[in-house]
């Protein structure tokens, strides 16, 4: 029988876990009668994972997050014997055969070994699904368990900018069975478009802002991830072996952050905004400088109502290259006339 996994065992840049209790308790004493929380730069899904008691509303520009939110939080049924039985036997295969994976990525975060599973286990998956076996839900679930599995293993520090060389591959894949509730609010909806656009369709009681602080691009950090996810078999480049990304660039990480936070923000229909942003503006090198100055941030929320801010220190990541110190990360409270 599988081991389980819960939404938390995954690694992840800008991961909200262990900030929950300060957000949880923010929008439990500040903001009112809230039935309806869209996280819309929601990543794995952390900050979602808090509000479960609400209807919720996710959504990432990645469809690697989508993919797995779909699986926490969807009210889709699924078969919790059938996904494990199918992960029960995905974890006893022996795969040899070349594929996809073996021919673009063998002895790089994987060894030829894993990759040739990992390819094996994609392919089924989508044969699984298109021939009816398995529902949307069932294939997302199967997806996030591999995704899951292939991050546990991965030669990285976390992310998939680059491959650790001259490593061991001493550990293997094994697929975990995802410990998705099976009463998720009826109402719930998953997305995987741009946030500025979903702004313009949504009504909700909250929305839960945070987008890419700083210049680093999460599609370049975990396109491995996004091309088994995505599972379109695209060419590869470069020694990290990266697929075009240029669909999936923000805008939140450039100079045009502050315009597009502005739309975002004139856009949305709800009584409370909440946006986690770190006071990282000047504080580290020029990639890890949040792109959206504080000023901008204030004049912004301004605009559509009264503002509060709370703040509660963390241990920022850094490549080691920035003196960064008293990093403390700010929830900026609007709450909307």
């Amino acid at each position: 029988m599988a081991k389980t996994t819960n939404i938390n065992n995954r690694r992840y840049l800008g991961n909200k876990y262990r900030l929950l209790p300060f957000i949880k308790r923010t929008v439990e004493k500040e903001c009112k009668d809230v039935r309806v929380f869209a996280d819309i730069f929601a990543g794995t899904g952390a900050v979602a994972s808090a509000f479960q008691d609400k209807q919720l509303i996710t959504n990432d520009i990645m469809y690697s997050n989508y993919i797995c939110n779909y699986a926490w939080f969807s009210s889709e049924e699924y078969h919790e014997e059938l996904v494990e039985k199918i992960i029960d036997s995905y974890n006893s295969e022996m795969i040899t055969e070349e594929n996809y994976m073996t021919e673009n990525f063998a002895d790089t975060y994987f060894s030829r070994e894993d990759c040739a599973k990992i390819g094996f286990i994609r392919e089924n998956i989508e044969h699984k699904f298109e021939t009816g076996e398995i529902n949307f839900r069932e294939k997302a679930l199967l997806i996030t368990s591999l995704l899951y599995g292939m991050d546990k293993i991965a030669k990285t520090c976390g992310h998939y900018d680059a491959f650790r060389q001259g490593v061991k591959f001493d550990t293997h894949l094994s697929l975990s069975m995802p410990l998705a509730s099976k009463k998720n609010n009826w109402h719930n909806q998953c997305y995987n478009i741009d946030a500025n656009k979903l702004a313009e369709t949504i009504c909700c009681d909250l929305v839960y802002i945070d987008p890419p602080y700083n210049s680093r691009q999460y599609c370049d950090a975990y396109h491995l991830l996004e091309n088994v996810a995505r599972w379109e078999k695209p060419q590869v480049f470069g020694v990290a072996r990266k697929m075009d990304r240029s669909k999936l660039k923000s805008q939140y990480c450039t100079k045009e952050a502050a315009g597009a936070f502005e739309d975002l923000i004139q856009k949305l229909h709800c009584k409370y905004i909440l946006l986690s942003y770190n006071n990282m503006a000047t504080k580290g090198n020029d990639r890890s400088n949040a792109k959206i100055a504080d000023e901008d941030i204030y004049r912004i929320l301004s605009s559509k109502g009264e503002i509060k801010v709370f703040s509660e220190d963390y241990k920022a990541f850094t490549t080691g290259k920035s003196d960064i110190s008293d990093n403390q990360e700010r929830l900026f409270l609007c709450i909307c006339d």
